[in-house]
């Protein structure tokens, strides 16, 4: 499985905040199902308030 960082905007009724939410997952397709939940959720936001800027894959780093 690959992380991925999505950056966005989502709406709320008074103003517009920012968001960058990594996730694992095995394409950017289902990465971005996946931030579309958890921000849903957790912000409790619809899918058409959420505004996705860019999806960049993540190198995993490694400390040897």
């Amino acid at each position: 499985m690959a992380m991925f960082k999505i950056s966005g905007i989502f709406e709320k009724p008074l103003r517009k905040i920012r968001f960058s939410i990594e996730v694992e997952a095995n394409s950017q397709k289902v990465a971005l199902e996946k931030a579309y939940s958890i921000i849903g959720s957790k912000h409790r936001v619809k899918r058409e308030n959420i505004k996705i800027l860019s999806i960049e894959e993540v190198k995993p780093e490694t400390n040897e």
